[in-house]
């Protein structure tokens, strides 16, 4: 692996894992209020056409934090669609 992979590596673990305290703060307090609807929606769809990009490529530093990414954001824009829902009955 050159060394352009591995900072291509360290910044996708970098932005990939600053979803996680997201994801687990709306998991357990199933509060998102404060969650944009239209902003987690763009956003889940760039990150969809990144991994999409990566995979055309074939490059690794792309395909492996795009993917654990759209998972993430997947997760939190899943739970704001669901928990909104749920706040308007």
């Amino acid at each position: 692996m050159n060394p352009l992979d591995w900072i291509g590596h360290v910044a996708g673990v970098c932005t990939t894992f600053s979803f996680l305290p997201q994801v687990i703060k709306v998991w357990r307090t199933r509060s998102v209020e404060d969650i944009s609807l239209g902003m987690y929606s763009l956003f889940v769809f760039g990150v969809a056409l990144w991994l999409l990009y990566g995979v055309v490529i074939a490059s690794w530093p792309l395909i492996i934090p795009n993917t654990i990414t759209l998972v993430l954001a997947g997760s939190v824009l899943a739970m704001k669609l669901r928990y909104s829902v749920r706040g308007k009955r």
